[in-house]
């Protein structure tokens, strides 16, 4: 384990910020961050975006890829107006029954080729059509092995997967939370950090360092300190030095991209704008990062989301309204990067009636927008998530290990709970007339 003191002293030991940001001129073509705000070319960075975690494992040249239908998604997206996309870039080898199957690693260094490959011809993809990626690094949750793999390889306490009735709620989120004093678990995955960062891509001999495909490196999907205040007491201190010292611990190594923790705002934080703003007041973090779930959240119930909604919308319209101020507040952009409500009666099938989730994007783009008009630090927004043409490979709708058609709902949620197919029509003109709206702006 690693003691609060012998963490401060390891990120001590760091390159200096500025000194490994200001070595050399900014290339061209980079997103930066001026003013409080993202900007590119010299102008404003506003985006229309889209969560596609499985990119890679299309991209990939093997069994489980689909490069084909890679390339659909993109030009569907494209032609939406979607111009940004959250791409998974790690996800590591679990006993859990939602895990990823193939990961891009195991505890080894025998790092998973095919995968990586698969990352290489995305980027190459997004490139060619003018698409910017923003690329997390590690997972709070189990569905991709995360946190609680690197804790299982470590031997950091007895290993259970999220759900398990034996561990109620927040059981896991203590555990997974163990993640940050954990020194070996971090000496793992700081080098595959290192591996990916500095690699080369095999399809445009382009290194990551220099493209400006990719908009930021972000530490994780939704890292949190953890949930009983007991344990948060103490891991508070050591989970704003783990967010500064892998943020640096990543410039240090590319000074050219944008870092963001991928923290989904206070409900990710003990529900305190206070723990926000300090665990994220660091220069090495860009730009601050938002998440909206009413459903998950308890705001709109799952079983009766009519009677429930207005509650609910109110409560994420003060909720992304609290946030916008935070960053203003704090002179760093913002961006809404998950949001999704579940279609009526709970259904997970292509086209089926959304609309309460369809009022759901209007108010969260509307809101979005209108801070852009103002000037305010919201960049853009990446809805959770593309689902395109994938679909369910079971009656149930639960994703099994070996399944092959990726959706945007993870392995953890039924296959259509709240990612947009490819034939959501309302929601899809809802996407592109906001897209168009945004684009104007520029």
């Amino acid at each position: 384990m690693l003691s609060r003191r012998h963490l401060l002293a390891t990120l001590a030991a760091l390159p200096a910020l500025g000194t490994a940001v200001g070595a050399a001129a900014q290339p061209k073509g980079f997103v930066t961050v001026e003013k409080g705000r993202l900007t590119l070319g010299g102008r404003p960075y506003r985006f229309t975006g889209a969560n596609l975690w499985y990119g890679a494992y299309l991209g990939a040249d093997e069994a489980f890829g689909d490069r084909a239908r890679l390339g659909r998604e993109l030009d569907r997206l494209k032609a939406l107006g979607v111009t940004n996309l959250r791409v998974l870039g790690s996800g590591e080898q679990s006993p859990a029954k939602v895990a990823l199957d193939p990961a891009f690693r195991g505890p080894g260094e025998d790092y998973n080729q095919g995968l990586l490959k698969g990352l290489d011809y995305l980027l190459a993809q997004m490139d060619a059509r003018g698409m910017k990626a923003v690329i997390y690094l590690n997972n709070f949750w189990d569905w991709s092995g995360g946190m609680p793999a690197y804790l299982n390889w470590t031997g950091n306490g007895t290993w259970f997967q999220q759900s398990d009735p034996a561990y109620p709620w927040p059981a896991f989120a203590d555990y997974s939370a163990r993640f940050y004093a954990d020194e070996k678990a971090n000496t793992l995955w700081r080098h595959y950090i290192k591996a990916l960062v500095t690699r080369r891509n095999t399809v445009t001999g382009r290194l990551y360092v220099d493209d400006p495909t990719i908009m930021a490196w972000q530490l994780a999907n939704e890292p949190r300190p953890g949930e009983s205040k007991p344990f948060v007491t103490g891991n508070l201190p050591i989970y704003k030095a783990w967010i500064d010292g892998t943020a640096r611990f990543i410039k240090s190594l590319d000074p050219n991209h944008l870092v963001s923790s991928g923290s989904e705002g206070d409900m990710g934080c003990i529900q305190s704008e206070a723990c926000v703003a300090d665990s994220h007041s660091t220069p090495a973090i860009d730009y601050l990062t938002l998440h909206v779930w009413p459903n998950n959240w308890g705001w709109i119930s799952m079983k009766d989301q009519p009677s429930t909604y207005e509650a609910g919308e109110a409560k994420t319209i003060d909720y992304i309204r609290r946030h916008i101020a935070q960053a203003r507040l704090m002179n760093k952009p913002l961006v809404i990067e998950e949001f999704g409500l579940i279609r009526d009666g709970r259904a997970f099938a292509p086209n089926s009636p959304a609309t309460y989730r369809d009022r759901f994007y209007h108010t969260v783009f509307d809101m979005a927008l209108a801070d852009m008009k103002a000037g305010g630090p919201v960049a853009g927004t990446n809805f959770w998530a593309w689902n395109g043409e994938g679909r369910a490979q079971h009656p149930d709708a639960w994703f099994k290990k070996g399944d092959r058609s990726y959706v945007g709902d993870p392995p953890q949620e039924e296959q259509g709970l709240f990612g947009v197919f490819d034939v959501d029509a309302p929601l899809i003109e809802i996407i592109r007339s906001h897209a168009a709206a945004v684009q104007a702006l520029v």
